[in-house]
């Protein structure tokens, strides 16, 4: 597996893609972290951030706008128009009319 991180040459020549052993040594060779700090805050996503069971960094919160009534209007006509297409038991699945 290739890793995407670069580091530059010695001499400052192009970068180089560092190797997965060099990323392992690294890792390893980096202090743990065993402690957090007394005054930390757990981050619950802000002011706007609705509460969910999900945290907003693993799924973040559905966003969206009051359409005007034009939007509405062609929803409602597809809607209808799927439904009418199924009242008469027909078939637009491949995108042709057709009996079911």
């Amino acid at each position: 597996m290739k890793s995407t991180a670069l580091r530059v040459a010695s001499g400052g020549t192009a970068p180089q893609p560092f190797t997965d052993d060099e990323l392992t040594a690294l890792a390893l060779a980096a202090p743990p972290i065993t402690s957090l700090d007394a005054n930390a805050v757990a981050w619950n996503g802000g002011i706007e951030r609705v509460p969910s069971l999900l945290p907003n960094w693993y799924m973040p919160s559905p966003s969206y706008s009051i359409r005007g009534r034009g939007t509405r209007l062609v929803v409602v006509t597809l809607i209808v128009g799927f439904l009418v297409i199924d009242a008469f038991g027909l078939c637009i699945t491949s995108g042709f009319l057709t009996f079911a």
